[in-house]
């Protein structure tokens, strides 16, 4: 019977953890370019009462297994990259990926991440920089008597400037892929950094060899539904009960049994 109680405990923490993270796939819903998490369970080791062939003690043979479970694990939580809704802004500076790609970022440390928020502002020097002040890499500086800004699908940067009717190539801006994107480690802050699982960065230019080419004036959406995971609530909430009910049952049993006397 103690069986059942460890067992119904492993559904109850397992579903808690899963609740943990429809509530953040909720609660970034309006975050630019936010991926939902997926939850990912497995069963645990089973106990073998008997064991199909065995023979009993009159000589016949066993044809079925016994084996009773030990309950359920978290086993992973992975991004979902797949693409979110366009959203129109007509700003200048804010990018959207349409395909397959990241633009990289310079953090304060001089270390590389990952990232579809595209975005962007204009630093004080010129530097285009996310919310953070982290730099996109290369570095591309807008001169300050820029009258126009504008950024090509291919990730070509351009400028006009005054008293100039040709534009003028200040940058391009390059994007990177991955072997395995849901390998990718979230650190917050809408940025992702590589592990063993990603595989190493894989350079390239928007728009071409399979890279995703840039919107200007676009943002990508968060790719969570509000109803999917409203419904992933309701089956987590459900089978949260159903588990605590089992720990009921089993403590009843357990209590009849140990109130019976000779």
């Amino acid at each position: 019977m103690m069986r059942a109680l460890h067992t119904a405990a492993s559904g109850m923490y397992a579903q808690q953890l899963y609740v943990d993270s429809v509530s953040n796939n909720l609660a970034n819903v309006n975050t630019t370019a936010f991926k939902k998490a997926r939850v990912e369970f497995q069963d645990l080791i089973y106990q073998a009462v008997q064991t199909v062939g065995s023979v009993r003690n009159l000589g016949t043979v066993v044809p079925n297994d016994l084996r009773v479970g030990h309950g359920v694990k978290t086993v992973g939580i992975e991004k979902m990259h797949s693409q979110g809704s366009p959203t129109q802004t007509n700003n200048p500076m804010d990018l959207m990926i349409e395909g397959e790609g990241f633009f990289k970022i310079r953090k304060a440390d001089d270390s590389i991440a990952y990232t579809r928020d595209g975005s962007f502002k204009r630093s004080p020097d010129g530097r285009i920089i996310n919310a953070d002040g982290y730099t996109l890499e290369p570095d591309i500086v807008i001169p300050d008597d820029a009258l126009e800004l504008i950024m090509a699908p291919d990730g070509l940067v351009e400028v006009r400037l005054p008293g100039d009717n040709n534009l003028q190539e200040i940058g391009q801006i390059e994007m990177v892929r991955f072997t395995n994107p849901t390998g990718l480690r979230a650190i917050g802050k809408n940025l992702f950094i590589e592990t063993d699982s990603s595989g190493p960065p894989l350079n390239g230019q928007p728009s071409l060899e399979g890279y995703g080419e840039i919107n200007q004036g676009y943002l990508e959406s968060s790719n969570v539904s509000v109803v999917e995971e409203m419904v992933k609530l309701i089956v987590a909430q459900r089978a949260y009960e159903i588990s605590s009910k089992a720990i009921k049952t089993a403590e009843e049993l357990l209590s009849l049994a140990n109130n019976l006397k000779r």
